[in-house]
């Protein structure tokens, strides 16, 4: 997955905004809240992308190869993985991934703000 189709994919999610920090990330938020980091990668290796996963995909993921909990956030006992290659998680399922982070991330919204943005319905 390049830099622009993982941007792409975000931007086609439910009330998602987009900004660019932290030295250059590609930083996707859904109602203001993060639920993916992406845009460095190793020369020729897939796009680096960091997202939120439940308690028992953290347990699946961490240990795959080119998968690994996330840097910073997974530190903090949050349930983050990032994707550094391809080898056990392909595109296809970097999306499944991407939109599970953006399903998670918005259950942490009010009842009343997801209600409002039709969200988890």
């Amino acid at each position: 997955m390049t830099l622009e189709e993982y941007n792409t994919f975000c931007a086609g999610l439910p009330h998602t905004s987009h900004v660019v920090q932290w030295g250059g990330a590609h930083v996707w938020k859904v109602a203001g809240k993060v639920f993916a980091v992406g845009g460095w990668s190793d020369d020729g290796e897939p796009l680096g992308v960091s997202f939120k996963v439940s308690e028992i995909g953290f347990e699946v993921w961490k240990d795959e190869p080119g998968c690994r909990p996330a840097p910073y956030l997974a530190s903090r006992g949050m349930k983050w993985i990032q994707r550094v290659t391809g080898e056990a998680m392909d595109d296809d399922g970097l999306r499944d991934a991407l939109t599970e982070s953006h399903r998670l991330v918005s259950l942490n919204l009010t009842k009343k703000l997801q209600r409002e943005l039709g969200l988890n319905q």
